[in-house]
């Protein structure tokens, strides 16, 4: 019998034994105030730690009562549709927003320029870095392949352990600036050893912003329209950060306050992220799209569309669990701001591709969903379509291959973690240690 067989065989048998001594009654939970999740029984996160990063609000207080209202998300005070709007219809922002939620402050015009000049020049890899390390053990999950790099990149910097501010700032941009090469790269690597497809790698041009970078390197002809740029630029500024009560975020602020190093941290963020219930939604919806396609003959006719979405909440349809994906969020009701900046991006796009029809099947969804699921779920607070839901469509026309799609919501949100890690360093010197009850029985 093959070692694997024996594992396979001997591990069968194990489980049973963890399901034995591992269970642990739901009443203890609830008779020893437990928040699973660190949320309480209301669904609101339980209050951690305090941050002068981002800021969210899905509600306001009118005589004491707690009234639903459209989403607001902020980044240092701003909000961030605002921010969006400033930068008008041409002018890409990542690097200036980035230089906002890391320093705490928008960058005048020599403060920008010189940012986004060091980025530029970060943005490459130790020498034969691409062969040595990427190349070495390609995958098709990309998160995977990144979190190695990014632990290997520690085996270059001379500094690796220093946890001083300067220290630290100057490992966060060259991450920010790394991360679309680890991402394209070891795509680029899977897709020729695994897909058996053709092989390119362009080096990055320091000139470009980092949404240019990531269409130039995915594509053979390296080309990419501005209406591309701006759409993917906006897209990578509205998943920058969010409100630092997330998973991959706390994960963060966790390992930095044990005192380790800036890759350790990054790559314990890394493996949050690319947890199936945080950071690969929009796939989920991707899939949920094809499948509705797929049975939907006519996307203008909404009793059709309404039919078949009404099986999905029944678990008649797609993947039996009653869920209509990229609808709802953990804290917004009436509507997620950055979906609503994103919208209008996300037309221009479709309009320039010609996928109009497409664009008409989301809004359909997206009109009719939300008093579906009011109704079947008797959620009278709102239901809206959260960012995730128009994410996957546009990555889907800019040609960016779904093993991408978690990496791209990486490339964004390195920029928010490092912020966190930064304010953790500055702000408080204690390990963050979670109390856990053990309701365990002594033997004898």
């Amino acid at each position: 019998m093959m070692l694997q067989e024996k594992m396979n065989k001997y591990t069968g048998k194990a489980q049973k034994i963890c399901l034995k001594n591992d269970s642990i009654a739901p009443r203890l939970y609830d008779e020893y105030g437990v928040n699973l999740g660190l949320r309480d029984e209301n669904g609101n996160g339980v209050l951690t730690g305090l941050t002068n990063i981002s800021k969210i609000t899905s509600s306001t207080i009118s005589n004491g009562q707690k009234i639903p209202a459209d989403g607001k998300l902020w980044y240092r005070g701003y909000q961030v549709e605002e921010l969006i709007q400033s930068l008008g219809e041409t002018e890409l922002g990542f690097e200036k927003i980035a230089y906002l939620l890391l320093l705490g402050e928008l960058p005048d015009e020599k403060e920008q320029a010189e940012f986004s000049r060091l980025l530029g020049e970060c943005r490459t890899l130790p020498t034969n870095f691409t062969r040595d390390v990427i190349m070495k053990a390609p995958s098709e999950d990309i998160m995977n392949s990144m979190t190695r790099s990014i632990l290997t990149l520690a085996s270059y910097d001379a500094n690796a352990k220093d946890t001083s501010i300067p220290n630290v700032l100057r490992q966060s941009m060259q991450l920010i600036s790394e991360f679309p090469l680890l991402a394209v790269y070891g795509y680029n690597a899977y897709n020729y050893y695994e897909k058996q497809e053709s092989m390119f790698i362009h080096h990055p041009d320091p000139e470009l912003s980092t949404a240019e970078n990531l269409l130039m390197m995915l594509r053979p002809d390296q080309k990419y329209s501005r209406v591309e740029a701006k759409v993917l630029d906006t897209a990578l500024i509205l998943h920058m950060e969010h409100g630092g009560g997330n998973n991959s975020t706390f994960t963060t602020r966790v390992v930095t306050s044990s005192g380790s190093d800036t890759y350790s941290t990054i790559a314990a963020a890394m493996s949050s992220l690319k947890g199936p219930k945080h950071g690969g939604a929009n796939i989920k919806v991707m899939e949920m799209m094809e499948d509705i396609r797929n049975h939907i003959s006519d996307y203008n006719d909404k009793d059709e569309i309404a039919a078949y979405l009404s099986k999905i909440l029944n678990k008649e349809a797609f993947d039996g669990k009653g869920l209509i994906y990229g609808m709802g969020h953990a804290i917004y009701t009436l509507s997620d701001p950055r979906e609503r900046v994103f919208k209008t991006y996300v037309e221009k796009l479709a309009e320039e591709k010609n996928r109009q029809k497409d664009m008409q099947l989301y809004q359909n969804i997206e009109e009719i969903a939300p008093k579906l699921i009011a109704e079947k779920r008797n959620i009278y607070n709102g239901v809206s379509p959260n960012i995730d839901f128009y994410s996957g469509f546009v990555y889907e026309m800019l040609g960016i291959p779904q093993e991408l799609y978690t990496a791209i919501f990486a490339i964004a949100r390195i920029v928010g973690w490092s912020a966190h890690r930064v304010e953790e360093l500055i702000c408080t010197n204690k390990i963050i240690r979670p109390a856990y009850m053990s309701v365990m029985e002594e033997r004898t």
